[in-house]
């Protein structure tokens, strides 16, 4: 009889651990991880409380710059600091900003769902009904999974944070606005038409009434979806992409890709390769979340083995991953460095801690609420781990 209170004690804990862990998941995803600073002479403490700043989010990469709010500074809106620190950055051959993780990014709600099943799985003790709750929860992450990066218009399924970092990354080049026009005579037609044929887009007022009407019924994330689809559109006018629009994430994700590399250094040569790297990798890497959705169902048919504590284990070491992941990305940036720079520099390893320092800038890279949200994550999920694993021992 104790023995059976006591597993139902444990079981309950660690119910609740999990479900805590859940919302602290959640909040890994809201909140920013990290966050990089630029700090120089040119840019006074007085304008610049926290230098050029930028913040890393599971999702993006957003303005870490608020508005500076004193009499003799007058600020209608914050500095765009990511597009500021690619300026910046641009001048030694760096590649912008959106060009570094660009799978972790697109993936993002997905690997955090993914999780989220994965913890749901190690809740339970019961092996049939686990595999049926991963089996559930998989089957649904690789519908939403494969309608999302193939599917027409499956860019709309992606989250807005992430839709809002594309568009705030190309420094919100499709602003949405409607070039003037006018209507009346023939000869306007015909002006039209040759315009028109040459490349440029010409509206006529009743258009853009039409337009304005549709966009103010958008929401947020509509119309920011709206704006990259203008840009595209205006690059397959251009030459500049073959395709039509057809909203796909995969379709967003690669032509995204190669906007961003191109964006100081349109070195097309160096570009259409590294477009093409990151398809396969797009492919491979959902077919590889597909594969390792079935192992862990084929794992769950028994309590304990490696693949049981893997349902714990991975989400635990989601710090340690993230870390792995971000200096790694920081060696890409620092040792990949395009050669229509206008200065020559070695290449470096970006500060992953710390202070450091790079010509006349100072750099600073901390981790920031999200992170230590993050910690928090896996200490509650080693706490759960280890009560799981004196239950199952005690039940042996």
């Amino acid at each position: 009889m104790n023995a059976t209170s006591d597993t139902k004690k444990q079981t309950l804990i660690v119910s609740v651990l999990v479900l805590i862990a859940l919302g602290l998941l959640y909040l890994i995803y809201v909140l920013p991880t990290w966050w990089v600073s630029l700090t120089a002479p040119n840019y006074p403490k007085e304008a610049f409380p926290d230098g050029v700043r930028i913040e890393f989010h599971m999702n993006g990469v957003f303005n870490g710059c608020k508005k500076v709010a004193k009499k003799e500074i007058s600020e209608s809106v914050a500095l765009d600091c990511v597009h500021e620190m690619d300026t910046i950055n641009h001048y030694v051959g760096m590649y912008p900003i959106a060009a570094g993780g660009p799978i972790e990014r697109g993936f993002s709600q997905f690997l955090v769902a993914f999780l989220g099943v994965m913890l749901l799985g190690f809740m339970c003790t019961r092996p049939k009904i686990r595999m049926a709750i991963l089996t559930l929860g998989f089957a649904g992450i690789a519908v939403w999974m494969y309608l999302t990066l193939y599917g027409e218009n499956g860019f709309e399924l992606e989250n807005e944070g992430y839709v809002k970092a594309l568009v705030t990354s190309l420094d919100q080049e499709a602003s949405g606005e409607a070039k003037e026009g006018s209507s009346g005579g023939g000869i306007v037609e015909m002006l039209r038409e040759s315009l028109e044929k040459s490349g440029v887009e010409i509206k006529m007022p009743e258009e853009l009434k039409k337009e304005e009407e549709a966009k103010a019924r958008m929401s947020e994330k509509e119309k920011l979806i709206e704006q990259l689809r203008q840009t595209y559109e205006r690059d397959l006018r251009k030459g500049l992409v073959s395709e039509p629009w057809n909203g796909s994430t995969f379709q967003v994700m690669a032509w995204h890709y190669g906007k961003s590399l191109g964006r100081y250094f349109n070195n097309q040569k160096e570009i259409r390769p590294m477009v093409k790297k990151l398809k396969i990798a797009i492919n491979v890497v959902f077919w590889g979340l597909i594969a390792a959705m079935a192992l862990l169902i084929w794992g769950a048919r028994r309590n304990g083995g490696l693949l049981y504590w893997l349902l714990v284990l991975v989400p635990m070491a989601l710090p340690v991953f993230f870390v792995i992941d971000y200096s790694a990305w920081l060696w890409w940036y620092g040792h990949t460095l395009n050669s229509m720079g206008a200065f020559s520099v070695k290449p470096f390893m970006p500060t992953v801690f710390g202070d450091g320092k790079v010509a006349q800038f100072a750099t600073h890279s901390y981790p920031d609420k999200g992170f230590f949200v993050m910690l928090a994550f896996s200490v509650v999920l080693a706490f759960a781990a280890l009560i799981r694993r004196k239950q199952f021992r005690a039940s042996s």
